[in-house]
């Protein structure tokens, strides 16, 4: 019996040294690619500034309802758009280097909050264009004129 239980031990370790022998190496996974891009800074979300340009849209819009509707001179309107193309230029600038940081954003949003408030006082002033009179002009009577 020690015979036949030595050579099926020598069987066995035979056998599973062939399969251990034939058997491919476990696949190695290629490494993973990140699915989302790497942030390089807390709180850069690239040179999209939807709500700096929907805000700017609306300025302009004021600044024409203004001149339309005779509240904004064409002096203060030449002013307005002046400002309007400083906060322009301080968002292209943000935008030059690829990346529009938190602190760019903020200062580009105080920009445009002082123009708000540039728009409204020009609006709010009194002041209107030569051509839009603040009462309509009353026609003579005929009584009045001799």
């Amino acid at each position: 019996m020690n015979v036949r239980h030595a050579l099926a031990a020598a069987a066995l370790a035979a056998v599973s040294v062939t399969s251990f022998a034939q058997s491919t190496p476990a696949p190695v996974a290629p490494p993973a690619t990140p699915t989302t891009p790497p942030v390089t800074e807390p709180g850069v979300r690239g040179t999209n500034t939807p709500v700096i340009n929907k805000h700017e849209a609306n300025q302009q819009d004021r600044i024409r309802d203004g001149k339309q509707s005779g509240e904004i001179t064409k002096r203060e309107a030449r002013r307005l758009h002046a400002e309007q193309k400083a906060v322009d230029r301080a968002q292209n600038k943000a935008a030059a280097d690829g990346t529009v940081t938190t602190q760019e954003r903020h200062h580009i949003r105080r920009m445009q909050a002082r123009a708000d408030k540039d728009i409204y006082r020009q609006k709010h002033d009194g002041a209107q264009r030569p051509d839009k009179p603040t009462t309509p002009a009353t026609p003579a009577t005929p009584s009045a004129v001799k």
